[in-house]
């Protein structure tokens, strides 16, 4: 399984988001200087993960975007599948009832793909997003400090 760009640049993105929108939304303008995204991507961007419920835009001189939920309830599993869709690595209809397979019954390899699946599933749901924010604090201290002190000039 290899993410997009999709996937990459809207994880980092949500996690600017979710560090810097406690106190005020933040803006697009803003996250794409600091994460070195292009305004028009993060807009797109932007626009499937509020589409998927996890960010919302507020409107107005002081507007933008914020979390519609607390950073300890998005996984990055959600982020990822809004952004990306399905994170299987192989398509395989054996383990999709619905869809049916006429080599299900027979096929070995279908366990290696749902073991690989599950694996990833669970890694991903498993980090959340607060998780992703203490990390970034600690790889990037002082940066809120900063950010206020540029905003009031």
């Amino acid at each position: 399984m290899k993410l997009s760009t999709k996937g990459r640049y809207g994880l980092r993105a949500l996690v600017d988001l979710a560090r810097y929108s406690e106190e005020e939304p933040v803006s697009i303008s803003s996250i794409s200087a600091r994460e070195d995204i292009s305004e028009g991507y993060l807009e797109q961007l932007m626009a499937l993960l509020k589409k998927a419920g996890l960010v919302k835009s507020i409107r107005g001189a002081a507007g933008g975007y914020v979390l519609a939920r607390p950073a300890g309830q998005i996984s990055v599993g959600d982020v990822l599948r809004a952004l990306e869709g399905k994170l299987e690595p192989a398509e395989c209809a054996a383990y999709h009832p619905d869809e049916g397979c006429q080599a299900a019954d027979s096929c070995v390899t279908k366990y290696v793909w749902k073991k690989i699946n599950d694996s990833i599933n669970d890694t991903v749901n498993g980090i959340m997003l607060d998780a992703l924010v203490e990390q970034s604090r600690q790889l990037r201290p002082g940066e809120e400090e900063k950010e206020k002190a540029c905003s009031r000039k």
